[in-house]
């Protein structure tokens, strides 16, 4: 049996949006393995909108009040969707280049501080886009962008010994993420496409290194 407290940053997709039962792929990440025996404090950092900068901007200062160093804490890290997303037809919120170096320091000051993962992006609905987040406000996502971006991102996990887990292109060739977003808004999936990220965290062998 593990006990530990785990922090989980990033995006909407982080967050669980648009999944009917609110638990997104944390939740149900964290469910299961308590179901198994463990012991997890769970926490769901993930905003929506946010990119890899606003992420660096605040990850630490909202981990620090919930890992204290009494307690056996660690961080999972999920970001880069909206980084590629282009917003009202103009160019994307963040650049390839920028993306990875606000990735580089994000990474490794949690690496230096708790052991952490970091779990790379997943993959959209190209059929349904734009996304139209607000009035006036729509963002433009594309899997192939998301996909260049995850090569980046795998080398630079590579580069500074972190575990990635690269799940952009099993997410791509299973039906059922395909299905989930049937009543989805082709960025965020229903709880079925959370269940599948959740499934492939769990048999992860990085993940269970730190329960089993």
């Amino acid at each position: 049996m593990t006990e530990l407290r785990i922090c989980f940053v990033g995006d909407s997709l982080t967050n669980g949006t648009n999944d009917e039962e609110f638990r997104g792929w944390s939740g149900r990440l964290c469910a299961g393995e308590c179901a198994r025996g463990h012991q997890l404090t769970h926490y769901n950092l993930g905003i929506r909108a946010e990119t890899s900068k606003d992420i660096e901007k605040r990850w630490r200062a909202e981990c620090s009040p919930r890992l204290l160093d009494v307690h056996q804490g660690a961080l999972v890290f999920s970001f880069g969707v909206n980084d590629m997303a282009i917003q009202n037809g103009d160019t994307t919120r963040v650049s390839r280049k920028q993306s990875v170096e606000a990735a580089k320091r994000i990474l490794g000051e949690a690496k230096q501080w708790k052991p952490t993962l970091w779990i790379g992006p997943m993959p959209v609905d190209d059929t349904q886009q734009p996304f139209h987040s607000a009035p006036g406000v729509s963002y433009n996502f594309s899997t192939d962008r998301l996909a260049g971006l995850c090569q980046d991102y795998q080398a630079l996990a590579r580069e500074m010994g972190i575990p990635y887990l690269a799940i952009l292109k099993p997410l791509l060739d299973n039906d059922g993420w395909k299905n989930s977003f049937s009543q989805g808004d082709g960025v965020h999936p229903t709880g079925k496409g959370y269940a599948l990220i959740a499934d492939a965290v769990t048999s992860w062998s990085a993940w269970r290194a730190w329960l089993d």
